[in-house]
């Protein structure tokens, strides 16, 4: 950041009086400008037959990779609202019964995502402009080498993990640079 959004004028990055962490600062007209993490919120669709439904990107980061249906969430939504949106956008489903699976950091990425598994209320998707493909798996048939990004991978590998279990637990974790 070069300049102040209010008034226009340069801004320094250093610590504010009272914080902890270095801001952008307009000596101008006092504005700090705070910066946080993005949220990004999806969805693990399960057809009634169990399977998962999983979309080939279309568009970069990680064009022909498959991955949840997911996206940046929105001003105005909620997490729930974001990740049926993007499943609608993504997938043309309309999920159903959101429950939280996972809760992902990237803090190297300035990022955290979220996965609600969703059940699908038929068999009935398509592709969009952001998916080239969308298929319904068994969990043993998983594409994992293409699987698109690690939040990805660790939501499915936990939800395997945890299939059989009555109540599925939430996974907290955090995923840095390799």
């Amino acid at each position: 950041m070069n300049f102040c959004s209010h008034c226009g004028s340069a801004v320094r990055f250093a610590i504010p009086d009272m914080d902890n962490r270095s801001r952008y600062l307009c000596d101008h007209c006092g504005t700090i400008h705070y910066q946080n993490p993005r949220l990004i919120t999806g969805t693990l669709p399960v057809a009634p037959d169990g399977r998962i439904l999983l979309c080939k990107r279309a568009i970069e980061p990680r064009l022909g990779y498959w991955t949840l249906p997911a996206g940046f969430m929105e001003n105005g939504e909620t997490t729930v609202e974001g990740a049926l949106r993007e499943t609608i956008e993504e997938a043309c489903v309309t999920g159903q019964n959101p429950s939280l699976l996972s809760i992902i950091s990237l803090p190297e990425f300035d990022q955290v995502h979220l996965f609600y598994r969703v059940d699908m209320p038929d068999f009935e998707y398509a592709t969009t402009p952001e998916s080239s493909a969308v298929e319904l798996f068994e969990i043993e048939q998983i594409p994992w080498q293409e699987i698109a990004f690690r939040t990805v991978t660790a939501t499915l590998e936990h939800y395997q993990t945890h299939l059989k279990r009555a109540a599925i637990p939430v996974l907290n974790s955090t995923v840095y640079r390799r």
